[in-house]
């Protein structure tokens, strides 16, 4: 029998736009941990963010970190050893690290270096906790949390279109990328489709016959849908989906957020 794992991103997805609740999608959750399926966090959120939902999901399952940037895996999750088959994870507290992002320090020497160019930038590494607080909706705590960054740097760009191609042009002169969620991010050669296709493989060896879930909202989910089985696009806050998610066997949720998260998630596994 296949065993099923189910990637999920968080914000506008799992998490409501507005009140960062899961509340709306607690019956497929549910129904999740009652089937121990895995739910696999996989967002441009921090460690630390992520590790404060996975205590409230109760969560022990690997996650995915910062648009694609940093697999956590914990000690002993998998029958093997992972470093036997090609991967060099790093010793990090409780965790196994697969590292694919940028360092942190490098994407701040960019940003700085963008905004001599003339392009107007404003990075979470420039703002106060106040400011992150402000502009995302989270409390200060959060935002203490959401500063805490290792492979990628959201940030809020200022200019017109014409600007914007400049800025494009500029970052790929440097060799990094750029991705756009609720803001945009820089980043090195790292995507949440490449972390979730390491963490299927890792699956596939672990179980042998898998099939594979994902959800998101944003185009920086796009590369993560298009490595699963089941790829779903749920609607933003506008009732619309994001047209920029286009893949020829999308699933649309029936829902916002949470609710369309949740629909999907029972629809899919009661066909499954």
């Amino acid at each position: 029998m296949k065993r099923i794992i189910i990637f999920t991103d968080l914000d506008g997805t799992l998490l409501d736009s507005d009140t960062y609740s899961f509340e709306s999608a607690l019956p497929a959750l549910d129904f999740i941990k009652q089937k121990n399926i895995p739910l696999i966090i996989c967002s441009s959120k921090t460690r630390t963010e992520i590790e404060f939902y996975r205590r409230k999901l109760d969560n022990q399952h690997p996650f995915i970190t910062e648009n694609g940037g940093g697999i956590f895996i914990p000690e002993n999750y998998f029958e093997f050893d992972i470093s036997k088959i090609g991967f060099k994870p790093e010793k990090t507290r409780n965790y196994l690290l697969i590292r694919l992002g940028a360092k942190y320090t490098d994407l701040r020497k960019s940003i700085i270096e963008l905004r001599k160019k003339g392009l107007r930038i404003k990075g979470f590494g420039d703002m106060t906790f106040k400011e992150i607080a402000e502009i995302t909706g989270l409390s200060i705590e959060e935002a203490k949390m959401a500063k805490k960054r290792d492979f990628d740097e959201p940030f809020i760009f200022y200019g017109d279109e014409k600007e914007k191609e400049n800025l494009l042009n500029n970052i790929k002169k440097m060799n990094l990328n750029i991705t756009m969620g609720r803001f945009y991010h820089l980043m090195g050669n790292s995507d949440k489709g490449k972390a979730v296709s390491i963490l299927i493989k890792l699956y596939k060896k672990n179980f042998l016959d898998i099939s594979t879930i994902a959800l998101g909202d944003s185009p920086n989910d796009l590369p993560m849908l298009e490595k699963v089985d089941y790829p779903v696009v749920v609607r933003k806050t506008d009732g619309k989906y994001d047209s920029n998610i286009k893949l020829q066997h999308i699933i649309k949720a029936d829902g916002i957020g949470p609710k369309g998260w949740n629909n999907s998630v029972l629809k899919i596994l009661k066909s499954l």
